[in-house]
């Protein structure tokens, strides 16, 4: 995939090749928070992890740039999410969809992150560049439902566990190089649900710039 890499030198267009795809799981700094998002979950019958945070592999397929998602089924839902990217010894800052098949969600978390494609934003910052004022990022989703736009998401990545502390509990002597890893999310406004176009947002107030993109969802019959 090409992707453009942004620092305050300047940007870059690269070819990127992804070595590694994690998706961490259950990364709220705030309890309350957590349980909240727990609770949410609870009542579309998943099960609590066995540890928090925690990490499920994914394959490196399932990442990709586009418009448009295809799903088995219309019980699947977006998650913005910050994304870390390692390239070169360097750590990027994107941003991305953990699109999330919600019923195979109640039988195996990792089989539903699996199951369906893990849309980001082509542009990153280079965290360097963030990372003194990194609790002023925000996030933000929005559904569209039958034409109808909807908020879905609104809150800081203050209430997810920062890129170094995630970064050291997966990997104490640092991920290899190309691995990207998809950081947790805050949580939905009202119940969680699918959604005909779904967007992100993470924004940079401090230097004034924001990465978004969205895409559509397709939903595949289920025959049997």
């Amino acid at each position: 995939m090409r992707l453009e890499f942004v620092s305050r030198d300047g940007s870059e267009l690269a070819d990127f090749t992804p070595g590694e795809l994690i998706i961490a799981g259950w990364t709220g700094r705030d309890a309350a928070a957590l349980e909240k998002h727990m609770a949410e979950l609870e009542e579309l019958g998943v099960r609590r992890p066995s540890q928090t945070p925690i990490f499920y592999a994914s394959s490196v397929s399932r990442l990709v740039v586009t418009d448009l998602v295809e799903t088995l089924g219309d019980a699947t839902s977006g998650e913005a999410e910050f994304v870390l990217l390692q390239r070169n010894g360097l750590w990027w800052v994107g941003l991305g969809s953990d699109h999330t098949d919600r019923e195979l969600e109640a039988h195996s978390i990792a089989a539903s992150k699996q199951i369906c494609d893990k849309p980001i934003a082509r542009q990153f910052w280079r965290y360097e560049d963030v990372a003194p004022h990194w609790d002023a990022l925000l996030l933000k989703s929005y559904a569209t439902v039958a034409g109808k736009r909807e908020l879905y998401q609104d809150g800081g990545v203050a209430q997810i566990r920062d890129p170094a502390d995630l970064v050291s509990r997966y990997a104490p002597g640092g991920p290899r190089d190309n691995a990207v890893m998809f950081c947790g999310t805050v949580a939905a406004i009202g119940k969680i649900r699918p959604a005909d176009l779904f967007e992100c947002e993470l924004e940079d107030p401090k230097l004034g710039r924001k990465l978004s993109f969205g895409y559509h969802i397709r939903s595949l019959p289920v025959r049997s």
